[in-house]
């Protein structure tokens, strides 16, 4: 064991190599294929190649965010970056007109900080970051004919075609159900999927695995159903069933849950039931015969550890899921429809508001994202400027390419730095080797418009592999820019990237104001304050179950988002990774606090009252996570001290023995 420990390569390569696996999405190739090729196309008929080229460029931006899920959800994810490349292209034309190379790269070092601290917010807002300053990019260092409005327009043509692809065409789940829920249902049918896989986990090794596995099925799903609509509610009989569904897996991923932190093991009839629901979600069906109750666990008393609570929660969670599954409109009666629908909409949408964007944009890792990304985009603008003016580039105009890889680079969510700057340059130069061939071969410019086609189909498919990813969009970009008028300039483009990388590199280890790893410190601190909202929920003993849930939801997601940042920050160099030492510690303390509060919740509704190993469970992880806290530097004391009240308090009604 010790000399495959030995012979394994440094986590920062292995994420470099690491690719994710999955079935080929077919309907985003069949996306990609259909909208940067004829988009160019259209754009060279009609005597417009340059409007052709930006409309291209949307297309393949949108394309990197098209990944699965909802139509509604799409909405959101595609369209909000797609807005936000096209302000970026409008302020960067414009200020490429009209501004000096010092007073420009000032403006888009500005342009960095901003877009860098709004993208500490969440995905979709990283998203819109990268795009902002990619397009800006493009619009100061790629001269056109066109002015920042026309400019901005064909960019949203570009990507509204794409989305509308998206909303358009029929997908492999839509096709064998309702077409408007090709995502949603799938969705809610893999969180019951993962209740049944929990359930067989309970009391094994890959129980936590397993119960990871079900938040992110839960945080998939409401993605899935929470995207934007025209009307608050529901609108169709179907759509309040699948909305019912949802609300009907909670409980049940609530029980299982419970199960696994008692560790008992259970019988494989008890994930039967789960199983069958999520076929019947499929399907959208009812759900048949469902197990009966074991009445053998029905009948025990409640004990120190004992998993009688939680068995009768899932029994009672099963019954009223077939419930929900059988009837014809998901809710019965008007008055009872809305009530429903107003405690599922509380579901879907997360516990977060313009105050929590704010304070994450403005937060220490907010900050520390702003200023790294600052630094980096402008001076790579800076750069690419003065080998502009010095004629390094050779006799075209174009000097975006520096400063647009710079962004990518010096994104975290994309993969440690190191992982990042060697899968990019790899991609790049494998890229420019390719596309010299294929320059060399292909007619233009039917041959070039042809191999935009390709690469657009494989783009989606690429995302599973930054190196890849970069390889494809070499491809594409510079047979954009060949057709658009530029010669060859695959050595260049390499060379740019290199030297992109050395920039990302060095403001990478460039010491900050403030303590590093602010952004992982961030996502805890978040995790730490949901974790704590829902136990004085749970302890304060409230009848609002919907909201109880919501609570939970949110503890367990920023939970999942913080692990994910702190997998990321281990896997960086030594000299980074440093920074970070300790915070896995703290999320494992938060995470088993979630799953006993989760516990509790259970017992308490079987019992009203807690059991002294609940309390001391509860008390030990409170002293646990105030002293995991202290070691890495954050500091939570007047929120631990108020959990620790509230369980000392609640220690103090438990019943003894």
């Amino acid at each position: 064991m010790s000399r495959r420990a030995a012979l394994s390569p440094p986590l920062w390569l292995a994420h470099a190599l690491r690719t994710q696996r999955g079935p080929v999405p077919w309907s985003a190739v069949a996306r990609g294929a259909l909208a940067a090729g004829p988009l160019l196309l259209a754009g060279v008929l009609s005597g417009r190649t340059a409007v052709g080229v930006l409309a291209a460029i949307a297309a393949m931006l949108v394309g990197i965010n098209d990944r699965p899920g909802s139509r509604r959800a799409s909405v959101r994810r595609l369209g909000v970056p797609a807005l936000a490349g096209a302000l970026g292209l409008l302020v960067g034309t414009y200020a490429g007109q009209w501004l000096p190379a010092v007073p420009l790269t000032l403006l888009l070092t500005a342009l960095g900080l901003v877009a860098g601290a709004v993208s500490a917010v969440g995905p979709v807002a990283s998203a819109a970051g990268t795009q902002l300053l990619v397009a800006a990019a493009v619009g100061a260092g790629m001269p056109a004919a066109e002015s920042g409005w026309q400019r901005a327009l064909a960019f949203l043509a570009g990507a509204g075609w794409l989305l509308l692809l998206r909303l358009a065409l029929p997908t492999p789940g839509s096709l064998s159900g309702d077409f408007r829920f090709d995502g949603e249902r799938e969705a809610v049918a893999d969180v019951y999927d993962a209740v049944a896989a929990l359930l067989d986990a309970v009391g094994g090794e890959e129980a936590t695995t397993r119960r990871a596995a079900l938040t992110a099925a839960l945080d998939h799903a409401q993605d899935a159903l929470a995207g934007p609509r025209l009307r608050r509610q529901a609108s169709s009989a179907a759509e309040r069933r699948l909305h019912a569904q949802y609300a009907a897996a909670l409980p049940l991923a609530e029980a299982a849950t419970a199960l696994a932190w008692a560790g008992e093991p259970l019988s494989a009839r008890a994930a039967e039931g789960p199983r069958r629901l999520a076929v019947a979600v499929r399907g959208n069906t009812g759900t048949g015969p469902l197990p009966a109750p074991s009445l053998p666990h029905a009948r025990l008393r409640s004990r120190e550890g004992s998993p009688a609570p939680a068995l009768r929660a899932l029994d009672d969670a099963l019954l009223r899921a077939a419930d929900a599954f059988d009837r014809t409109d998901g809710i019965r009666g008007t008055r009872h429809r809305r009530h429903a629908e107003g405690d599922e909409h509380r579901l879907f949408a997360r516990r977060r508001d313009a105050r929590a964007a704010v304070r994450a944009a403005f937060g220490t890792g907010g900050r520390e994202y702003g200023l790294r990304v600052a630094l980096c985009f402008g001076a790579g603008a800076a750069v690419a400027q003065a080998l502009h003016h010095t004629r390094w580039y050779g006799q075209h105009q174009h000097w975006y390419w520096l400063p647009a890889t710079a962004v990518f680079l010096v994104k975290p969510d994309l993969g440690p730095l190191a992982s990042r700057v060697l899968a990019r340059a790899a991609g790049t130069v494998l890229g420019a080797l390719v596309f010299a061939v294929f320059a060399a071969l292909l007619p233009r410019p039917e041959g070039l418009i042809v191999l935009v086609a390709v690469c657009g189909a494989l783009v989606p498919v690429s995302t599973r592999n930054f190196a890849a990813l970069t390889t494809v969009c070499t491809v594409l970009v510079l047979a954009l820019v060949m057709v658009g008028g530029e010669s060859q300039a695959s050595v260049s483009r390499i060379g740019v990237t290199l030297l992109a990388c050395a920039i990302a590199l060095i403001v990478g280890h460039l010491p900050m104001p403030g303590k590093r790893g602010g952004g992982v410190r961030a996502r805890l601190g978040a995790a730490g304050e949901a974790a704590h909202a829902y136990l004085v929920h749970v302890l304060g003993e409230s009848g609002d179950r919907a909201e109880r849930w919501v609570l939970r939801r949110e503890a367990y997601r920023t939970l999942a988002e913080a692990r994910t940042a702190i997998a990321l920050a281990a896997a960086e160099l030594p000299a980074l990774a440093r920074h970070t030492e300790g915070t896995d510690d703290v999320a494992a303390v938060l995470e088993h606090l979630v799953d006993t509060t989760t516990a509790c919740a259970v017992h308490l509704d079987d019992t009203g009252r807690l059991t002294p190993h609940h309390a001391r469970q509860l008390e030990q992880l409170l002293d646990e996570l105030e002293r995991r806290r202290e070691q890495v530097g954050l500091s939570a004391a007047a929120r631990s001290s108020k959990s620790r009240r509230t369980a000392a308090a609640e220690s103090s009604r438990v019943g003894g023995g």
